[in-house]
């Protein structure tokens, strides 16, 4: 488990670019829920599953196509190959509770554990 995490972990506290290809109010292609917080994808990585890493975009209240913020935590699926980063506006702060209240639309169907510096 420690291996697969530290390709996600170098990401926390820094600034990344976030393009987003489900924005908010937009419905999941397959299980058709509605996503109620921008989520996207890490240009240019590669994730265990070999897509690329994926992010949720926290704190930002309209869609969105590209968003660039902090990396300040990590969802790690402890039973997916599919770690998540949690990207946020500078200077804003978001407790474990909180990420988990905003997250679980999708994170509800995986055990996870959240990761910081």
């Amino acid at each position: 488990m420690g291996m697969m995490r530290d390709y996600s972990k170098k990401y926390l506290g820094q600034e990344i670019t976030v393009k987003i290809d489900r924005p908010m109010g937009s419905k999941h292609p397959k299980w058709n829920f509605i996503y109620p917080v921008n989520y996207g994808f890490i240009p240019n990585t590669k994730a265990p599953d070999g897509e690329e890493l994926d992010a949720y975009v926290l704190g930002v209240f309209e869609p969105k196509e590209e968003f660039i913020g902090i990396c300040i935590a990590i969802i790690h699926r402890i039973n997916d190959n599919d770690d998540k980063l949690i990207v946020v506006q500078k200077e804003k702060q978001y407790s474990d509770e909180q990420i988990r209240a905003l997250t679980e639309f999708q994170e509800s169907f995986f055990k996870s554990e959240i990761i910081r510096q």
